[in-house]
């Protein structure tokens, strides 16, 4: 793995731009753990005051800061992303190469399964988690509700890959040497679709940001958790445009812009560098 990135750091402009977006994005959620005030408190700086040196971005109407709200904010929002990421790779993985591997009648009960998580549309289902479960939702528990939506479309494309490599002679040779299903999985199989995980991790976060942020604008989230989103839905319910408090909104939206465009781009550069052709025609380019 650490020999892929360093050729793709190498390489690779669009990997290399994304990841200083995204160190950007990480800096600034870690800055959250040295703010000078709790991301809860409200009315603790003078509101509605424009960016200035003693407030880099501006103040909100709610008295709050908008430089150090915006760390915590993408702290959460970056957080949320990471929860679903991981637990939706651990199923798609599972799913995946098992069914790949297996075949026969677990491969079409565990393609059945995951073919109905992708036709399902998971937006009114996430609004009706959100009444049902209006009292105790949580982030942790939006997040566990997220990943078990969005594994399906990752679980066929790691399935793809596993009845590849199920015909290859290391798979025969593991089998034979007595190697059980998990071990073959985890030892043989695993290594080669993780460059696939890395890929499609970055485009699970966007897609788990997006939807977080959109249901936090509508407020069918926990609104009281900063988050990108929150802070959207708070300039709302004060006005914001209108009353010309600009930089309360303008601020959180570049900052999440700049995040799904730095994971994009890791995705997307991901993406080419699995690609053996894509691969070598970029590095015999850039020689």
């Amino acid at each position: 793995m650490l020999a892929i990135l360093r050729d793709l750091i190498r390489y690779n402009l669009e990997f290399r731009i994304g990841l200083v977006l995204v160190g950007i994005v990480v800096v600034m959620a870690a800055l959250s753990v040295v703010s000078p005030y709790p991301a809860g408190d409200v009315y603790v700086v003078p509101p509605d005051l424009p960016p200035s040196t003693a407030h880099w971005l501006g103040t909100t109407s709610r008295g709050q800061d908008v430089f150090w709200q915006l760390t915590a904010a993408i702290r959460n929002t970056l957080f949320f992303g990471i929860m679903v990421a991981a637990l939706s790779r651990v199923i798609a993985l599972v799913v995946g190469l098992l069914a790949g591997y297996s075949g026969g009648w677990i491969d079409r009960v565990l393609m059945s399964i995951n073919d109905t998580f992708i036709i399902i549309p998971l937006f009114p289902i996430l609004i009706l988690f959100y009444f049902v479960l209006r009292d105790s939702m949580s982030t942790p528990l939006l997040a566990t509700i997220m990943a078990c939506l969005g594994w399906a479309y990752d679980a066929r494309l790691i399935r793809s890959v596993a009845l590849s490599l199920k015909t290859r002679e290391f798979t025969q040779t593991s089998i034979f040497s007595g190697m059980k299903t998990h071990e073959v999985l985890a030892r043989e199989h695993l290594p080669y679709v993780l460059p696939i995980v890395f890929s499609t991790t970055m485009n699970n976060m966007n897609w788990s940001i997006g939807i977080e942020v959109t249901l936090a604008v509508l407020g069918f989230t926990d609104i009281n958790t900063p988050t990108i989103g929150g802070m959207i839905y708070w300039a709302n319910q004060h006005t914001a445009l209108v009353a010309g408090i600009w930089w309360w909104i303008a601020f959180p939206i570049a900052l999440v812009v700049m995040t799904f465009v730095g994971l994009f781009l890791l995705a997307v550069s991901m993406n080419e560098y699995i690609d053996p052709r894509s691969r070598l025609a970029r590095m015999g380019g850039s020689r």
